[in-house]
């Protein structure tokens, strides 16, 4: 992957909407990912530390599949497309980790951009037609849908969560250790 970020590093607004601080604080973890993914090849996004199986390819995978199913199944109801509809999640629950290591670095930053621009799409849609406090489709066991601010707390949970993996991955790899990108 030779890409690096571009893009100016982007900071939740320190006063604005809740929907404002809740999106900045999203892409905020979304650059960190892609920025602790970037300038790497193959064997960089191969790369595991100790006996982990968790690598900087199958965390962009596996990321790309939480928003799909994020918004794709808890949000609009629907049923998530490729390369999830064909996973047997049952015999293979952590399918999207060992299974990265076949997909070259392009098509794994491809999948994950493709993703976060289709969630995009969809939050924005979703925010022009009201706040936070809608609810999706979906229904947990409990009989109750989520509402658009618990999908992107817990969005942000799990991109934060797996940021630390970055951080040790990425140090690991190359001694990169900053926590933000140079300015």
């Amino acid at each position: 992957m030779t890409e690096s970020i571009s893009e100016a590093w982007p900071e939740p607004p320190l006063a604005g909407t809740e929907a404002a601080a809740v999106l900045g604080a999203l892409e905020r973890q979304r650059a960190t990912l892609a920025w602790k993914c970037s300038g790497l090849d193959a064997a960089g996004l191969r790369a595991t530390i100790s006996t982990s199986r968790i690598t900087l390819g199958g965390l962009l995978k596996h990321l790309a599949h939480v928003e799909d199913s994020h918004f794709a199944r808890l949000w609009l109801g629907c049923t998530v497309g490729a390369p999830w509809d064909t996973v047997d999640w049952e015999s293979t629950p952590n399918w999207d980790y060992p299974y990265a290591t076949a997909d070259p670095p392009e098509r794994l930053l491809a999948l994950w951009q493709e993703v976060v621009a289709r969630s995009r799409v969809i939050v924005d849609g979703a925010l022009s037609t009201g706040g936070l406090d809608q609810l999706g489709v979906h229904t947990t066991r409990s009989g109750e849908p989520p509402n658009l601010r618990r999908l992107l707390l817990d969005l942000i949970e799990e991109y934060a969560r797996h940021a630390g993996h970055a951080d040790l991955i990425r140090e690991f790899v190359d001694g990169l250790t900053v926590e933000d990108p140079p300015r």
